[in-house]
């Protein structure tokens, strides 16, 4: 575990002079052992929350504050961190159970993203914000190499499509509702549906984005139903 301890480490860019933090950011709660890193999660959860949001601020300069929550939410939620903890490879540095990794612990999406919200808590702790930020933002730039809003919300249709077709055999279909506005500033009404039910309905400044919009909409609704 010490060289891949290591081995994380050249990945972060970053050597933790107190190296019982990092180990604590990597214990999961099955090991059993006198720490584990729920509470820098929780700590980790609130740094990537400012450091995302302040990113997303300067690169969207002309994007109102509702957009920006939404662009935010698509990149601070566990999707989002479970990828970002598969270009450091974190899975394979946690400390688990014989249980959990008998039942692909290492490769479930929370644990994995719990991992990475506390390696960048213990990061802050340790080296502070601005090593917090310039660490985020390079995995961040590195996961969505041309971070805009199609790039950042183009995985909920893909998502949508998966779901339905392994649920219902079929895809998603999406009709044009209508089109409001001034030419200069026109939006776009989208409806989807599955099976002939009208799931959701959402706008945006364009087809793509309102499309986008009425998939992540409708994968909450089936979500829901399928708890």
């Amino acid at each position: 575990m010490k060289i891949k301890l290591e081995t994380l480490q050249k990945r972060l860019g970053y050597q933790f002079k107190n190296q019982n933090l990092i180990i604590e950011a990597l214990t999961h709660k099955s090991s059993k052992l006198p720490h584990n890193n729920e509470r820098l999660e929780f700590l980790g959860d609130a740094v990537l929350d400012l450091i995302v949001g302040e990113y997303l601020y300067h690169a969207f300069k002309e994007v109102a504050e509702g957009e920006l929550s939404k662009l935010r939410a698509s990149l601070v939620n566990e999707k989002s961190f479970e990828k970002l903890a598969r270009l450091l490879d974190l899975g394979e540095c946690i400390y688990v159970s014989l249980a959990e990794e008998n039942n692909s612990g290492r490769e479930k999406a929370s644990l994995l993203s719990n991992a990475f919200e506390a390696i960048m808590g213990a990061l802050y702790l340790e080296a502070g914000l601005e090593v917090a930020r310039a660490t985020t933002i390079k995995l961040l730039e590195e996961a969505y190499p041309k971070i805009n809003m199609d790039a950042i919300f183009r995985d909920h249709k893909t998502t949508l499509q998966e779901l339905t077709q392994a649920y219902y055999g079929e895809t998603p279909e999406y009709r044009l509702v209508r089109s409001f506005g001034p030419d200069h500033k026109k939006e776009f009404e989208i409806a989807v549906s599955v099976q002939g039910r009208d799931l959701s309905l959402a706008s945006g400044k364009s087809k793509k984005e309102a499309q986008q919009k009425a998939a992540q909409l409708a994968l909450e609704i089936l979500k829901k139903e399928q708890k």
